[in-house]
């Protein structure tokens, strides 16, 4: 047994592999330095998961099924993930944000088996982008902070 056919992870690949870690810190980064759930290692292992069942589906799809059966239940096992982050809190629902950015990290994964690497890393670029371009737009709009917002953002303060 060669030193190559050791480090074989066939039908994965380690360009995938750390392409699916990568996408994972990415987000998982800007949770975890926000203090919020779902930090670099839990991002990093939603977007590595879903890569290697629809990754692993694809390759034996010719043979047992159709992958795309795969990725709807992929899709579902992320909403249970997903619904487990969300609390209620003084008459609140919180985490309903954790448990989209988990459900967007799903996709992430689905996107790096699929299309590839690439598109991945921007769509988990994009994720960041939204996550805290809304903060910023949230801190400098009042219009924004209406409602159930501003109760949470007066809540989120008293902490």
């Amino acid at each position: 047994m060669t030193f190559e056919t050791l480090l074989s992870i066939e039908p994965f690949s380690w360009g995938s592999v750390g392409a699916a870690a990568l996408c994972g810190t990415i987000v998982g980064l800007e949770r975890q330095l926000r203090g919020k759930p779902v930090g670099i290692r839990t991002s990093s292992l939603i977007v590595l998961g879903t890569y290697i069942f629809i990754a692993a589906s694809i390759s034996v799809a010719a043979e047992v099924t159709d992958p795309s059966r795969i990725i709807g239940q992929v899709v579902t096992g992320i909403g249970f993930l997903g619904a487990g982050v969300m609390l209620a809190r003084e008459g609140m629902v919180v985490g309903v944000t954790s448990a989209a950015t988990i459900w967007a990290l799903a996709a992430v994964g689905v996107c790096l088996a699929v299309v590839g690497a690439l598109v991945a890393i921007k769509l988990a670029v994009l994720v960041v982008l939204i996550l805290f371009g809304v903060d910023l737009l949230e801190d400098y709009s009042t219009a924004l902070s209406r409602g159930v917002h501003s109760k949470y953002s007066s809540w989120r303060k008293n902490d």
